[in-house]
């Protein structure tokens, strides 16, 4: 099966076993610290190329309307595609992994000195830090976008219908996903 992307070549799809999977989203998970969404995106989309900006794009929209951790669907989603049932089994577990480890291990730390002042300082750090993280993400994926008038559209109204007007995302999703699909099956017509 072959890829189409966006300049309209043909390529073949890259070569990613259950292995490659499992050790790129262990990657991922360690060094994921405050938000593991913007390092997967440089992972597939950059470094490794598997996925070219638009098909991760497409991947993370389903994941985020799916339930669930975002990255943990982007996970398994892209292990199916490259490998199938192990291959999501691969992704999943790479990913999880050494972040259960290393939670667990930070857990009982907190639990004997969370009450310090320096601890909750690092932890008022980490969390503008990860803020950053998904403000330099939302960047990144919208910058593809910006000439589509569709996607910029579709795109204000969730954010106003979120932020603005304080609606619930997934009334907000519900509303504007089949109208979002129907512009986008109409433009392709």
């Amino acid at each position: 099966m072959q890829q189409r992307h966006p300049r309209g070549s043909h390529v073949a799809p890259p070569n990613v076993t259950a292995r490659d999977l499992f050790k790129s989203f262990a990657g991922v998970g360690l060094s994921a610290f405050g938000g593991a969404l913007p390092f997967a995106r440089h992972m597939l989309v950059e470094r490794r190329r598997w996925l070219t900006e638009e098909e991760f794009t497409n991947i993370l929209s389903l994941c985020q309307f799916l339930p669930g951790g975002n990255i943990l669907n982007v996970s398994i989603c892209v292990g199916s595609r490259f490998a199938g049932l192990p291959g999501a089994v691969a992704a999943f577990t790479g990913l999880l992994v050494m972040p259960v480890i290393l939670v667990l291990l930070l857990a009982m730390l907190y639990s004997g000195y969370g009450h310090l002042e320096p601890v909750q300082a690092a932890f008022r750090g980490v969390s503008a830090a990860a803020a950053g993280l998904i403000v330099a993400m939302a960047v990144k994926m919208a910058y593809p976008l910006r000439r589509n008038p569709r996607a910029i559209v579709f795109a204000v109204l969730v954010v106003g219908a979120v932020l603005v007007w304080r609606l619930p995302l997934l009334w907000t999703l519900l509303a504007l996903v089949p109208p979002s699909i129907a512009a986008a099956w109409l433009m392709r017509r």
